[in-house]
C-alpha cells in the first residue's frame, strides 16, 4: 500500500511516517519503479505499535527501545517493565507539577479583582517571583537525573 493507505490504516500521518523514516524508527520503506514508498503489513503492524506507544506519551527514545524488545523474541519483559515503570514515574510528576501549577494560578486568580483597576496580583508574582523548583524545566532542577 502507498504512504496514504499506509497512513489510514496505521493512524499515522503521512508526514510522521516520512519522520520516523527519517529518524530511522522505522526502516526505510521499499519502493515502487515510479519512487513511491510502499508497505506491506509488518510495516503496518509497526506503524500501528509506534501510534499506541505515543498515544502513552512514550518519547521517541522510549519507542525505539520499545520497538526494538517487541521485535527481539528472546527479550527480558523485565526490561519492558523498567521502562513503563519510569514512564508511569515520569507521567506522575509531571501531574504534580500541572497540579502545582493550577493551585498557584487559582490562588493568584482568586486575589485579582478583575475589575477596571490596573492592580493585578497575577502579573505581580509573575514578574517578580522566580520558579518553584517544582515548575523550572528539569534541566534546571538540583539532583534531578534522567535515566
Amino acid at each position: 500500500m502507498n504512504i496514504g493507505e499506509a497512513a489510514s490504516a496505521s493512524g499515522v500521518s503521512a508526514k510522521m511516517i516520512r519522520y520516523y523514516e527519517q529518524i530511522d524508527l522505522i526502516p526505510p520503506a521499499g519502493r515502487t519503479e515510479a519512487g513511491y514508498r510502499i508497505y506491506d503489513e509488518d510495516a503496518i503492524a509497526t506503524l500501528r505499535f509506534i501510534r499506541r506507544a505515543r498515544d502513552l506519551g512514550f518519547s521517541v527514545e522510549e519507542m525505539a527501545a520499545l520497538l526494538a524488545l517487541w521485535r527481539d523474541k528472546n527479550r527480558a519483559s523485565a526490561e519492558v517493565k523498567r521502562i513503563a515503570e519510569d514512564h508511569v514515574a515520569d507521567i506522575e510528576r509531571r501531574i504534580r507539577e500541572l497540579q502545582g501549577m493550577a493551585n498557584t494560578l487559582r490562588h493568584l486568580a482568586s486575589h485579582c479583582h478583575g475589575d477596571h483597576r490596573p492592580d493585578c496580583p497575577i502579573l505581580e508574582d509573575i514578574s517578580e517571583g522566580e520558579a518553584a523548583p517544582a515548575l523550572q524545566p528539569p534541566s534546571q532542577r538540583t539532583g534531578f537525573r534522567r535515566r
